[in-house]
């Protein structure tokens, strides 16, 4: 877990060296110092000797100043790598995800997705700094302070020693209690950015329902379950510092005590005895250590908060995409023509299918529409052409190729789609619909928006196709979204297009005109529409008609009036209806 945590290290590895580097240095300076203290008292100040103080007060000076530097330095590099491996953690993340398949995303929550990138990366974050900095710090001052002590006077040093397993054996304690409940309150987060997520790009719906207080009474519930977890969770972890405070606090008295019978005993046998000047560099490496050892608990929190971090993070990096390029792909998709063979179909691995034995053969430049119910996997078969899921059983021809064959990008690239729910971004009309093609000129584009219609009302607004899109396209309506969408996968120039009911929201004239532009500027291109109306799918050469999973019927308009019950009853109610409205 940790190797591949730290793979996104990379071009920091330098800093991540030096910072700890400068920390050593930095505490062999600061260890000197109170020796150097020690001396100036029992030999400068006790015996009167001037010169001696200037030359020892002058060397402290000057290793204070080099202190400084060398925790300026350390401070700098530990924030470099850190920012620097964070920023690499979120990059490896995010190109991680971009490789998933659709069932892989599925595996996780799109709040879920986000807190990981964020929450757990700052966590992260500022576990690395402190590790690179004070891990390596405290340890090494804590080392350094009892050689001098020891060097000083053992038995006193003693003290030092025989407090270290109390604070071990209580840190190990508190922490292993409070590392489960900070993986639920991680969790937790998860639900709340859910929540958030779904309130802002639903909250058109929430304020014509008037369901604010529903909405703010569910926002309410998970941030105190967050508030309450950190609680049981900090309540853990803060029992650290006065179990510290109490540790310090006996080692001061035991040490004092001990000490000052070695100083009196000094007047006796100087050779057993303690200065003033020594005692007094041991009350400041027992500070020294037992600071550093606080700083220690703080580390060992900030890893135990991490940690659920590190789980969360390392799932992301660790996914494997189920779909894959095999050796040596085919890198060229010869024509537009689709072959089901034997295909059945299940979402991760269920044993439950949504499509079952489908036998289909389309050749290049037809048009294909798809009818069925709610639930019938009209969606699911067509998703399988671009290869957004493998088959589970059988297998998916396009250009006479296996799709599990060709190299997923070069497929991909030939077949586009008009999903059910059409997504624009920020940007400019241009900008969107050069997601189909970067390299579009002006005309490319207008030529697509007049064959999918959008031309239009593109030419009625101010900027014309340079007007701004929101976030989601909520400044245009659901049909001209729709119609946008259609003229971005046109600029594909594709062999396969994909309408999945991407003409719900236009009026029927003008999906009409779409067909009709369709027949005639894109005869090559394989088309499949998928649609709830009929007249949206009556003139396409055949109609694949699903139910429940199942090719039901597959035929002409004609040939399904005829020998099939469920189109002739769709029809006829369509039908129906339209005569009434009329």
């Amino acid at each position: 877990m940790i190797k591949k945590l730290l793979a996104s290290v990379r071009e920091y590895k330098l800093a991540s060296f030096l910072a700890p580097s400068f920390v050593v240095g930095e505490v062999i300076v600061e260890v000197i110092v109170p020796i150097l203290m020690a001396n100036l008292i029992d030999f400068g100040i006790t015996q009167t000797n001037m010169p001696y103080i200037y030359r020892t007060g002058a060397l402290i000076i000057v290793l204070c100043l080099l202190s400084l530097a060398l925790g300026a330095l350390a401070g700098k590099y530990a924030a470099k790598a850190a920012a620097g491996f964070a920023k690499n953690l979120r990059q490896d993340m995010y190109y991680a995800v971009q490789k998933y398949s659709f069932s892989n995303i599925d595996r996780f929550s799109t709040s879920s997705l986000v807190t990981r990138l964020t929450t757990d990366v700052s966590n992260v974050q500022n576990a690395y700094m402190m590790i690179v900095r004070t891990a390596f710090r405290s340890p090494a001052m804590i080392v350094f302070s009892m050689v001098m002590a020891f060097r000083i006077n053992a038995k006193v040093a003693l003290v030092f020693i025989a407090m270290i397993p109390i604070l071990a054996i209580g840190f190990l304690l508190i922490f292993s209690k409070a590392h489960p409940t900070f993986r639920k309150v991680f969790k937790t987060y998860d639900k709340l950015n859910n929540i958030v997520g779904e309130n802002l790009h639903g909250i058109r719906v929430v304020k014509s329902f008037v369901r604010e207080e529903h909405e703010d009474q569910k926002f309410k519930d998970v941030s105190g379950q967050i508030y309450d977890l950190f609680i049981r969770a900090e309540k853990l972890v803060i029992m650290n510092m006065p179990l510290m405070q109490a540790v310090i606090y006996a080692s001061m008295l035991l040490m004092s005590w001990i000490s000052a019978r070695f100083i009196v005993t000094s007047h006796n046998d100087p050779a057993i005895g303690m200065t003033t000047g020594q005692f007094t560099s041991m009350f400041t490496y027992l500070m020294q250590m037992m600071m550093n050892l606080m700083m220690l608990s703080m580390i060992f929190m900030m890893i135990v908060i991490s940690r659920s971090s590190v789980e969360r993070i390392v799932e992301v990096l660790s996914e494997v995409p189920d779909l894959k390029n095999q050796d040596d792909p085919v890198m060229e998709v010869k024509d537009g023509s689709v072959k089901f063979e034997g295909v059945s179909f299940s979402y991760n691995g269920s044993d439950k299918y949504c499509l079952s034995d489908v036998d289909l053969e389309i050749k290049s430049g037809e048009t294909i529409g798809v009818i069925g119910g709610t639930g019938s996997s009209k969606s699911t078969i067509v998703q399988l052409i671009p290869r957004l899921y493998d088959a589970t059983k059988g297998r998916v021809l396009v250009g006479g190729v296996d799709v599990r064959s060709y190299d997923i990008e070069t497929l991909r690239n030939e077949v586009a789609m008009v999903l059910q729910k059409n997504v624009l971004f920020s940007g400019t009309i241009k900008e969107n619909l050069r997601w189909g093609d970067a390299n579009a000129t002006d005309e490319d584009i207008k030529r697509v928006c007049r064959l999918a219609q959008a031309d239009s009302f593109i030419e009625k607004f101010p900027d014309k196709y340079d007007t701004y899109i929101e976030q989601g396209g909520t400044n245009v309506s659901g049909g001209q979204k729709q119609r946008l969408c259609i003229a971005r996968a046109l600029l594909k120039k594709p062999k396969i297009l994909i309408l999945d009911d991407s003409t719900s929201a236009v009026d029927t004239k003008t999906d009409s005109l779409i067909r009709k532009a369709f027949a005639e500027e894109i005869p090559d291109t394989t088309k499949f529409i998928i649609a709830q109306r009929i007249s949206s799918v009556q003139d396409a050469d055949r109609i694949i008609v699903l139910d429940g999973g199942k090719v039901n019927a597959y035929g002409t308009h004609d040939e399904l009036l005829k020998s099939n019950a469920i189109y002739r009853e769709v029809y006829t109610s369509q039908m129906k209806g339209g005569d009434d409205d009329e």
